[in-house]
C-alpha cells in the first residue's frame, strides 16, 4: 500500500487554496505576487517536511532552513504590502533588500557554521513575528490596501501570521529542552504536528489576505464598456480628483455609506468607474483607504444622530452604516478621539452650558 505522509495532504489543500484564488486574482496586479509566492513557498516547505519525516531523507534539511529564513521576511512584506497606496513602493528594490539579509545569514551559517543556523532562525521569527504585530498594533485601518469589507478579516490573517511567527520560537525552545531533558524523545512528533498546523495556518492567512485584495481590484460588477484594468491607462491628477468629487456628492446626496454591505465594487458599479480608479483616486487625493473614507462619513452621521436624537447608541450604529458596534466603536473613536457615549455626554453639557442664563 503506497505511504502518503500527511504534509503532503496539506500540500494538496494549498495547492487548492491557491489554485481558487489565482483564478479570482486580477492580472498585472504585481503586489499580489507576495502572497501568491508566500504561499507557494508554504507549498515546497511542507513537501519537504513530508519527505524529511515520512520518508527520512535528511538530505533536505538545509533547504528547509533555509525557506524558512524566506518564509519570515515574505510574510512581513506580503503583509506590508497591504499598508501602501501605491503597490509599486512596497515592491521597490530599496522596500525588498533589507529583507534577504536574512536569508544570507542563513545560507553562510549552513556553509560554515551549521550549529548557529537554528539560533538563527529563533531570532528571526521573532523579530518578524513582532514586528508583524506592532504593524498590527496600529489598527485594521493601516491596511489601506485591503478591499472595503475585508479589512478586518486582513487585520486578523495579519496577527494570526505574528502569533505564529512568536510560536514558532516557543516550540523550538520546547524542543531544546525535550533534548535537553529526553534527548529529543518526543521532538520529532513536536516537530511534525506543529509544522503541519503552522503551515495550515499561515497559508489560510495568506489566502484571506490575497482574497481581501483581489476581490474588490477585479473588474467585478463595473460596467461592461470599462477595459480591463490590465489595458487601461493611468489616470491624471484631474481625473482622479474628478471622481473623488463624484464620490463625496453620491456620499452626502445619496447617503451611500449607510449600505452595511457596502465595497467597492458596488461603488465603482454606481460611478460606472473601475475599482481600481476608485480606489487609486481615493487613496491618491485623500491618502486613505475606501473602507476609512466611508467609515468617516458614517462617524460624521453618528456624530450627528447623538447630537440631535435620543436614539439608543446601538440603533444609532446600524443606522450611521455599521455591521457591528465592535467596529463602530473603534471607528468613532478613531474619528473623535472618544467614545460614542462620552461623545454624546459632551454635547449634553455644552447644551446645558450654552442654554444656561448669564
Amino acid at each position: 500500500m503506497l505511504f502518503i505522509p500527511l504534509p503532503f495532504v496539506v500540500t494538496i489543500l494549498l495547492a487548492m487554496l491557491l489554485w481558487q484564488l489565482l483564478r479570482k486574482r486580477e492580472t498585472g496586479n504585481r503586489t499580489d505576487q507576495f502572497f501568491i509566492v508566500l504561499i507557494s513557498i508554504y507549498m515546497v516547505q511542507s513537501v519537504l517536511l513530508g519527505l524529511r519525516w515520512g520518508y527520512e531523507i535528511t538530505a533536505v534539511l538545509p533547504l528547509q532552513i533555509l525557506l524558512a529564513s524566506l518564509i519570515a521576511g515574505l510574510a512581513y512584506l506580503s503583509f506590508y504590502s497591504l499598508t501602501v497606496p501605491d503597490s509599486t513602493l512596497a515592491l521597490s528594490l530599496k522596500k525588498i533588500w533589507p529583507h534577504l539579509l536574512p536569508v544570507m545569514v542563513i545560507f553562510s551559517l549552513l556553509l560554515f557554521r551549521r550549529d548557529l543556523a537554528a539560533l538563527a532562525i529563533i531570532v528571526i521569527f521573532l523579530v518578524y513575528g513582532v514586528s508583524l504585530l506592532w504593524l498590527a498594533f496600529k489598527g485594521p485601518d493601516i491596511l489601506i490596501a485591503a478591499r472595503l469589507d475585508g479589512v478586518l478579516r486582513s487585520y486578523r490573517a495579519m496577527q494570526i501570521t505574528g502569533l505564529m511567527l512568536i510560536g514558532s520560537v516557543i516550540v523550538d525552545l520546547l524542543i531544546n529542552l525535550d533534548f535537553a531533558r529526553n534527548s529529543g524523545h518526543y521532538s520529532p512528533a513536536i516537530i511534525l504536528v506543529t509544522n503541519i498546523l503552522s503551515l495550515l495556518f499561515l497559508g489560510t492567512a495568506a489566502g484571506v489576505a490575497l482574497n481581501n485584495r483581489t476581490n474588490d481590484e477585479s473588474g467585478g460588477e463595473a460596467e461592461p464598456h470599462a477595459q480591463a484594468p490590465s489595458t487601461e491607462a493611468a489616470l491624471t491628477t484631474e481625473q482622479h480628483v474628478a471622481i473623488v468629487a463624484e464620490l463625496d456628492d453620491l456620499m452626502r446626496e445619496k447617503q451611500l455609506y449607510k449600505d452595511m454591505e457596502l465595497n467597492l465594487k458596488r461603488i465603482a458599479h454606481r460611478l460606472r468607474k473601475p475599482p481600481r480608479h476608485v480606489s487609486e483616486a481615493v487613496n491618491r487625493c485623500r491618502a486613505m483607504s475606501v473602507s476609512v473614507y466611508v467609515n468617516n462619513f458614517r462617524v460624521e452621521e453618528a456624530c450627528r444622530l447623538l447630537r440631535e436624537t435620543d436614539e439608543p447608541v446601538t440603533q444609532i450604529t446600524f443606522a450611521s452604516g455599521f455591521l457591528t458596534k465592535s467596529n463602530f466603536n473603534r471607528e468613532f473613536l478613531r474619528v473623535t478621539g472618544m467614545s460614542p457615549k462620552a461623545f454624546r455626554s459632551q454635547m449634553v453639557t455644552s447644551d446645558v452650558r450654552d442654554n444656561a442664563p448669564n
